[in-house]
């Protein structure tokens, strides 16, 4: 009798197996746009295997071969710079490094083509200064693979230096001293040493980089580019042939695998830790004359390219001129943009903890494999979960019409397509590993005595979380609702894809401004964007002064 009432108390409640299946929704997306790889090829899709898929494969393989080159560099040097040397300067570019978080890398892409053009500042200032004449003169072209590539790692090196600072702060610094010892200068202990211990990060961060250069669309399509990304947009909207847009959407779906499969392929298995935990921190090393000079030129660098420039040029602009719509008519793109990423913020929270604290309170296969898939969304990018997401709801839309029309005599016509509701659900897909990964890693830090206690004094499981849990990951929440509402108010392809007609966001105005060459114009919602931006990279700045003391 009390085994079998044992048995009925672990017994695990209905409501439990409800996170796999709100993760088979958020994979419908992705499920779609796998099942079109296998639909018959059509006109359009042959089309575009003759003549524009080569050229989409070798500009998509350039650019993130490029992009991760560049981004690796310039995050994993200036990680270990600010970290393992003190020179002048350097306290201010542990936080600004940063910075360039906050600037969405198709805004720093129009800046720096308003400036760079034949028609821009600096080239009119050489011609009127040495008395040049147009075609007289060489001057690198930045509308170019290399110029697109410069850009998008100079605002994505972030995430290369977030992972491999703290890599290297959690580095033991006998590891560092010993190499001294033996001759190895600082640069021959990086290479050799500090860097090959930290490669989990610098994998991780540069795979991160990879992901959102597959998924730029805004950037490809200024620089003339013609990718993935803007061949899914140019089948959709171009040529009308939803068919071999999704086509297009599985073989970058394809490409987004293998990346994941070889940096999970590169580790082999390895585990770079420390054999304790109990060593000195790492005591940064004093520069002085030309090397202090370098190392600070080093990490201003990408600093003042992905960041202060830009924004520089942003602020000129909107001097000039600004948008000639603001601040009457402008009222509807801002309210649109913060509507959205609030009830997406808001939801992805939600569905976050939810999915978080039940695979804490009900941990087995169902509810880590919900988690997983409900995450996946964050490595793919906008536009094919645009696509993914049109499809099943138009589908479902014509199932419902047809049946109407049929049963009822009345037209239902489009109730999900092309709808605010399904933009937020493809912005869910997208961005709720973000919220998820945030929550767990608050969850992560609350010691298990916390629930035992609580539920020792009587407690149910649900109100130890409430009580208990829930206001010590208070932190965690607000800081995934802050990122997802950023990420939000970033988001490109996806809106121009999804969003109903005549629904136009701050994203959707600058791209469409920026198209037409309205630079100057679309600066404000530019700087709105960056303003709003700046909300996480102030988070994690704070962050990390309270982990390593400043």
């Amino acid at each position: 009798m009390s085994l079998a009432l044992g048995r009925r108390v672990a017994r695990r409640p209905a409501w439990s197996q409800l996170p796999l299946l709100a993760a088979v929704l958020l994979a419908l997306p992705l499920a779609a746009v796998l099942a079109s790889a296998f639909v018959p090829a059509g006109e359009v899709w042959r089309h575009i295997a003759r003549t524009f898929l080569p050229e989409m494969l070798a500009n998509t393989a350039a650019l993130a071969l490029l992009v991760g080159l560049m981004a690796g560099s310039a995050g994993a040097v200036s990680a270990w710079l600010v970290t393992a040397c003190r020179f002048p300067g350097r306290d201010a570019l542990q936080v600004a490094l940063l910075l360039p978080l906050a600037m969405p890398a198709y805004v720093c892409g129009y800046a720096w083509t308003w400036l760079m053009d034949v028609a821009g500042p600096v080239q009119a200032g050489l011609r009127a200064g040495f008395g040049l004449s147009y075609g007289g003169y060489w001057f690198p072209e930045m509308r170019s693979l290399p110029g697109a590539a410069l850009v998008l790692a100079m605002v994505l090196y972030p995430y290369v230096y977030l992972l491999c600072r703290a890599a290297f702060l959690q580095q033991s610094t006998c590891l560092v001293e010993v190499s001294r010892t033996l001759g190895h200068s600082l640069s021959r202990t990086f290479v050799h040493v500090a860097l090959p211990l930290a490669r989990p990060a610098l994998a991780a961060g540069i795979g991160l980089v990879l992901m959102e250069t597959l998924a730029d669309f805004g950037t490809v399509q200024h620089f003339a580019l013609r990718t993935f990304t803007t061949g899914i947009y140019e089948a959709w909207f171009g040529m009308a042939d939803r068919g071999a847009a999704s086509q297009l959407a599985a073989a970058l779906l394809l490409c987004v695998a293998v990346i994941l499969a070889v940096e999970q392929a590169s580790r082999g298995g390895r585990r770079f830790h420390p054999m304790t935990t109990r060593h000195a921190p790492f005591q940064p090393v004093a520069l002085s004359g030309w090397k202090a000079v370098l190392a600070l030129g080093a990490c201003a660098l990408p600093l003042l390219l992905g960041f202060v420039v830009p924004g520089g040029v942003l602020l000129w602009l909107l001097l000039e001129g600004g948008d000639a719509l603001a601040p009457a008519r402008f009222l509807p793109f801002l309210t649109n943009s913060l509507t959205l990423a609030a009830v997406t913020a808001l939801l992805a929270v939600a569905l976050g903890a939810w999915l978080a604290w039940t695979a804490r309170l009900h941990p087995g296969f169902a509810s880590r494999a919900a988690n997983r898939v409900a995450g996946l969304g964050y490595a793919i990018p906008g536009s094919v979960i645009a696509v993914g997401t049109l499809v099943p709801f138009g589908l479902f839309d014509n199932a419902l019409d047809a049946w109407a029309r049929a049963h009822l005599g009345v037209p239902t016509g489009l109730l999900l397509s092309g709808t605010v509701a399904a933009l937020v659900f493809a912005y869910l897909v997208r961005f709720l590993g973000v919220a998820l990964s945030s929550v767990e890693s608050g969850l992560a830090r609350l010691k298990p005595s916390f629930q035992m206690a609580a539920r020792s004094l009587g407690c149910r499981p649900g109100e130890a979380v409430r009580r208990v849990e829930l206001p010590l990951t208070r932190g965690a929440l607000v800081t995934a609702g802050i990122l997802v509402f950023v990420d939000t108010m970033k988001e490109l392809p996806a809106t121009l894809i999804v969003r109903p007609f005549d629904f136009d966001t701050l994203a959707v105005r600058v791209y469409n401004l920026a198209s037409d060459e309205r630079l100057a114009e679309a600066s404000t919602s530019a700087l709105l964007i960056v303003a709003v931006g700046l909300l996480p990279v102030i988070a994690l700045t704070r962050a990390m002064k309270r982990g390593d003391g400043g």
